[in-house]
């Protein structure tokens, strides 16, 4: 129990570990900042289960939101399983499943339409490119890299992401768009949305070409981010399809429970559902 202090040597041995396990490169920066909170908070001392318990609630006290915490307390209990100090391991928050999303927080169909045509206006075609293509397709903005002219040629991508592999299909209509726009950019082969430098354009160059269009598209910058086109695909296509299970495929979840949090609906289709129960006499 004791001497169970958190070394520089033991963080970097943590990294190599989760390297060792093919995480992804996000998913390791993840990990490993959250452990180094984690050992800023020890300031040397060593980890006891009531220090761990402790931190824990300072997140709490600290106004952390629980999915933010138990997300941290999940690195955290990955290094001391790693280490073999499991009867250090914290329990994570228990959270009531949602069943409505809060309508500031959910793009809505009519909104990435205005913000497509504001890209468009603006001449931003990569831009508006980038936009269909994720929404389209339901891909991470993470797997852009895997749209290449080779696999628009195709209409299907094989993408690979947090060790797992699946094929992503591009409807017709996304297809002309890619190779009418790699013939304009004279972009002949690899992948097609690239910076000047030629390198895969990321996710940050992403996110603020999104959020420059909101003023002019009259969209509240809250619900203006990448992920949020891959949340309407999934509500989009599970509106029509009704298949959870096909869906979770196509997104690449392992497990239905993180696809139900894509397709929950908003507070007033809730509301318009229960109106049409018609139980109050």
């Amino acid at each position: 129990m004791k001497g169970r202090i958190l070394t520089k040597a033991l963080l970097e041995a943590f990294r190599a570990h989760l390297i060792l396990e093919e995480r992804s490169d996000a998913t390791v920066e993840k990990y490993c900042r959250d452990v180094a909170a984690f050992a800023d908070y020890l300031d040397g001392n060593a980890v006891t289960k009531e220090l761990a318990i402790a931190y824990k609630n300072k997140l709490n006290a600290d106004g952390y939101k629980v999915r933010s915490i138990n997300s941290m307390l999940a690195s955290v209990n990955s290094l001391f399983a790693f280490l073999g100090w499991h009867d250090l391991k914290v329990k994570t928050i228990k959270i009531q499943q949602q069943i409505f999303c809060p309508e500031e927080k959910e793009l809505t169909k009519a909104e990435y339409m205005r913000l497509v045509n504001t890209a468009k206006a603006k001449h931003n075609e990569r831009l508006c490119l980038i936009l269909q293509t994720i929404c389209g397709t339901g891909i991470r903005v993470s797997e852009l890299q895997f749209i290449t002219v080779e696999t628009a040629k195709r209409g299907e991508a094989t993408v690979s992401c947090k060790g797992k592999t699946r094929s992503v299909f591009i409807v017709r209509e996304l297809q002309k768009k890619l190779l009418r726009y790699t013939a304009e950019q004279g972009i002949e082969s690899g992948c097609i949305f690239i910076t000047r430098g030629g390198k895969s354009i990321s996710r940050t160059n992403v996110w603020r070409g999104m959020k420059a269009l909101c003023v002019e598209a009259d969209v509240n910058p809250n619900k203006v981010f990448p992920h949020n086109l891959r949340h309407l695909f999934a509500r989009v296509f599970y509106g029509i399809e009704k298949d959870i299970a096909k869906l979770a495929d196509i997104l690449g979840h392992s497990s239905i429970n993180t696809t139900r949090i894509y397709i929950i609906s908003t507070g007033t289709e809730h509301r318009r559902r229960m109106e049409k129960m018609r139980l109050i006499i």
